[in-house]
């Protein structure tokens, strides 16, 4: 089968869940999952955890924490939202931080012993961590090298894109883009690698792209780290660039925020750095900025 042949089908695949999409949130979770809400921080009382319909209300907390972002679009809406998520992240961890905020962060609410893998699927023991091939890693969804942010307080240890995924298939994403196509990847069903893209399993489709999105907002090069932006390449090598935004924006709109994530969201703004993605409380926004 080409990779053009898995393309059209992942397209089709994803036209499908956008549908779907309508009348419920796509569960990154098995069926039986159900997410325990974080303890709510003063200003998030009121948060629904939906977006606005057009010419909603707005809830207390978009009079809040996002009340100087409400009903601006475009680069005027980035550039307050980037203001907002900076400015708030008033908690930064180091790296080795990083694994506890983890544990935390990506607990399988079925087994508090376990972690979730992002592209894996998988619930495994929060111990189970290291370089082991069947360990579980700090895997950078923005890749570091694109940018070269490393991984020193900043970026390289923002816990709105750092997820808990096995040592072998973070190997296999490596640095790699995101795109439509490719072969299967061992020990992460759904998920698809070539030799300049990755593809995710369709249940975090739109983690990743609200991730990657996140990530461009917060990071514009006016605090010392590089202005990352997505683009719509593959193989952007060390630029700090990640595509392809077009494909990001499709996951994005055929996999909303689920529970997991919106809770996850909770969990990094109450305990840890105080600020949220914008994108998984107002998905609506992707498109408004790009």
């Amino acid at each position: 089968m080409t990779r053009a042949t898995r393309r059209g089908r992942r397209r089709t695949a994803l036209a499908v869940a956008a549908v779907a999409a309508s009348a419920a949130l796509a569960i990154q979770l098995p069926a039986t999952a159900t997410a325990t809400p974080a303890a709510p921080h003063p200003a998030a009382a009121h948060l629904s955890g939906a977006p606005a319909a057009p010419g909603a209300t707005h809830t207390a907390y978009d009079d809040t924490y996002y009340k100087d972002a409400i009903g601006k679009t475009g680069q005027e809406l980035k550039s307050s939202l980037h203001q907002i998520i900076k400015s708030t992240q008033t908690g930064k961890l180091t790296y080795s931080q990083v694994w506890d905020a983890l544990k935390d962060t990506d607990e399988d609410p079925n087994n508090k012993s376990n972690v979730i893998l992002l592209y894996s699927g998988r619930s495994q023991s929060k111990d189970a961590h290291g370089g082991n091939p069947d360990d579980w890693n700090r895997e950078h969804v923005w890749a570091k090298s694109h940018g070269d942010f490393g991984t020193s307080t900043g970026p390289g240890t923002d816990l709105h894109h750092l997820r808990p995924e096995d040592v072998s298939v973070n190997s296999d994403r490596g640095n790699k883009d995101f795109d439509n196509g490719g072969s299967p990847v061992p020990e992460a069903p759904g998920s698809f690698t070539d030799n300049d893209s990755f593809e995710p399993r369709d249940a975090v489709k739109g983690d990743v792209a609200r991730m990657i999105l996140y990530m461009a907002v917060r990071y514009d090069g006016d605090d010392g780290f590089p202005d990352l932006e997505p683009n719509d390449k593959v193989d952007n090598g060390t630029a700090p660039n990640i595509g392809k935004l077009s494909v990001l924006k499709a996951w994005s709109q055929a996999d909303p925020p689920d529970a997991f994530e919106q809770h996850r969201n909770q969990v990094i703004f109450d305990k840890y750095q105080h600020n949220r993605n914008p994108f998984v409380d107002h998905p609506e926004w992707v498109n408004e900025i790009w």
